[in-house]
């Protein structure tokens, strides 16, 4: 006798609850990457974009008297509605020689500010990515560590050490030197700028020196490169996408800063944010501050652009 076997029929497979909700979002036309880019999406467009439309139709308005202190841009008499449109606050921003200076300071200012951010950061950013596996994270963690500290209060703290008998000219005096003034002046705001942008500079600039593979060094000591020639011909050039993305985080806030020169700079420190601020809370001008900060943010995305065309032809290289 032969014995039959009867197959045997595997039990039906369950969806998991996340197939289910992407084969019901799938009917609806939804697919899984429209579903990851909505929340960048929707975030940029409630918190940036408009925001962004709310300012500029402000600076199209003109300065009045009244809640809220700038004009209508529409208004309904007898059943018509009229847009009005006043070009004259970005008229004047071109015209007044306050503002150009004001923007030509800021753009000065935090270039210098940048290339000696870069200075600064660049050897400490290749001694952490060349140091040990076990002191890379304490040494990062002392990069971060003063982001743990308030803005405000590391800035004011620059204050006890640069003022006229502040902490470094106490002890210059020690030595019989004059004390140094270095309070209210440019200087204090490059260091001001330095000090408080100097781990945007060193993280993007370590992730990226990190990253080099070492045996392209030993190939080049091998051809006989100087440690001097290496670093201009290999290290340098494939460091590159970490530069343009340290620049970019130290330059786009330093153009319109406006706690550091208020607190270390002088009245002849002139920055963008200084002027936006006294448009807006002192002259209670609210088009003219509007149209200060589009023209600030137009300033600080032509930049942007260009680095970021730069550090794509770089990566592609």
């Amino acid at each position: 006798m032969t014995a039959t076997h009867t197959p045997t029929i595997p039990p039906p497979r369950r969806l998991k609850p996340w197939n289910a909700v992407e084969r019901s979002l799938a009917k609806v036309g939804i697919s899984g990457r429209m579903l990851v880019l909505a929340a960048p999406v929707l975030w940029l467009l409630v918190f940036f974009l408009i925001p962004l439309a709310v300012v500029f139709g402000i600076s199209l308005a003109t300065k009045q008297f009244g809640r809220p202190p700038y004009s209508p841009l529409l208004t309904t008499e007898e059943g018509t509605v009229q847009l009005t449109l006043h070009l004259n606050n970005y008229i004047r921003l071109f015209t007044d020689n306050l503002y150009i200076a004001a923007y030509l300071s800021s753009i000065r200012i935090a270039f210098i500010a940048t290339v000696i951010t870069l200075f600064v950061g660049y050897p400490m950013a290749y001694a952490i990515a060349r140091a040990p596996d076990r002191w890379r994270n304490i040494l990062l963690m002392l990069v971060i560590l003063p982001f743990f500290t308030s803005f405000l209060l590391r800035v004011y703290a620059l204050t006890g050490f640069m003022r006229g008998n502040g902490v470094i000219n106490q002890f210059l005096g020690l030595f019989g030197v004059e004390p140094l003034v270095m309070m209210q002046t440019d200087f204090a705001v490059y260091v001001g700028i330095v000090y408080t942008y100097l781990p945007f500079m060193i993280l993007p600039l370590y992730t990226t020196l990190v990253k080099l593979d070492v045996s392209l060094f030993e190939a080049s000591a091998d051809l006989g490169a100087r440690p001097l020639r290496t670093f201009l011909s290999v290290t340098l050039p494939l460091s590159l996408p970490g530069i343009i993305a340290g620049s970019m985080l130290v330059f786009i806030p330093a153009i319109g800063e406006y706690v550091i020169p208020s607190l270390l700079g002088g009245p002849e420190t002139l920055m963008i944010g200084r002027v936006l601020w006294d448009e807006f809370f002192t002259a209670a001008n609210w088009p003219r501050a509007a149209a200060v900060a589009v023209a600030m943010l137009l300033a600080v995305v032509v930049p942007i652009m260009l680095l970021q065309r730069a550090q794509s032809a770089v990566v592609e290289r």
